[in-house]
């Protein structure tokens, strides 16, 4: 019986909570070897990942070169995972480059891409054959939560979206509503058409708008991780779905599933829901 050889993974974006929570999983993976840890923030550079995470030594550095990291995923006999959870705004780099060395994306990082930008990285990962994930959110709690919200919208035409965060995130909406937004849409629906003409005293107190007239509405507070409410709305009822995370252990069992499925793709795809 052949020994398959373990899935080499690079953590960019290291130092953050979700990159430490991904460190010692992976760690923790038999089918899984960490072989760099990066990490832009100057705290962290040259400390042990393993002691960052809380977990054992692993003579593993944090170190605020991505490329050299990439390089060496190369020299690697299995073809490698880079796990991303950096800044929106280096999102599309990121990718990018790593296509560009043959190692295989998976990312969970929210809001740094246009549309133009996700269309290039689609046409690229094509032409490389190179597997990439990219992924709003990990929780599979998220993914039954849409499924249900497609069912829900067979039968009500008027609907909103609350999503709350940490008051640490960056990007609003979240990653996470746009998709749900943008899942609801795909029946060419319209949404909560109004019989008046709504006028806001204070400007954006009804929210964004989303695809075919979808509103949502954002809170970031501190206490708070990650929570999504889709209410539904008809006459003499609400219907209202919630998710809600109390850690982010949650996400771990949709990243380790990300990380073995990447390999197995030769191009891009979006949403957890498409490797399940």
């Amino acid at each position: 019986m052949t020994i398959e050889s373990p899935i080499p993974v690079i953590v960019n974006g290291a130092g953050g909570k979700m990159g430490r929570e991904v460190i010692k999983h992976v760690a923790e993976s038999q089918d899984m070897i960490l072989i760099g840890a990066v990490d832009i923030n100057p705290n962290y550079l040259g400390k042990d990942i393993g002691e960052l995470a809380g977990i054992k030594h692993l003579e593993i550095p944090v170190i605020n070169d991505l490329e050299s990291i990439l390089i060496t995923a190369t020299q690697e006999k299995v073809q490698g995972v880079m796990v991303d959870f950096t800044h929106p705004n280096n999102m599309y780099n990121n990718i990018r480059s790593a296509i560009a060395y043959g190692v295989r994306p998976v990312v969970g990082t929210t809001g740094g891409l246009t549309k133009e930008q996700l269309k290039d990285l689609e046409e690229f990962a094509d032409k490389a054959s190179t597997g990439c994930l990219i992924i709003p959110n990990f929780s599979i709690g998220i993914v039954l939560l849409q499924k249900a919200a497609i069912e829900a919208s067979k039968y009500f035409d008027d609907v909103e979206i609350i999503e709350s965060h940490h008051n640490h995130k960056i990007d609003a909406p979240s990653g996470t509503a746009i998709q749900t937004a943008e899942i609801l849409a795909e029946s060419g629906k319209i949404y909560n058409v109004s019989c008046m003409e709504e006028t806001e005293t204070i400007k954006f107190s009804r929210g964004c708008l989303a695809s075919n007239n979808i509103r949502v509405h954002s809170i970031r507070l501190p206490g708070l991780i990650a929570h999504q409410e889709v209410i539904f709305g008809s006459e003499g009822q609400v219907y209202t779905l919630r998710h809600d995370t109390s850690n982010r252990t949650c996400y771990m069992p949709g990243i380790l599933l990300a990380i073995r499925q990447v390999t197995r793709l030769k191009s891009l795809v979006y949403g957890l829901e498409k490797i399940l």
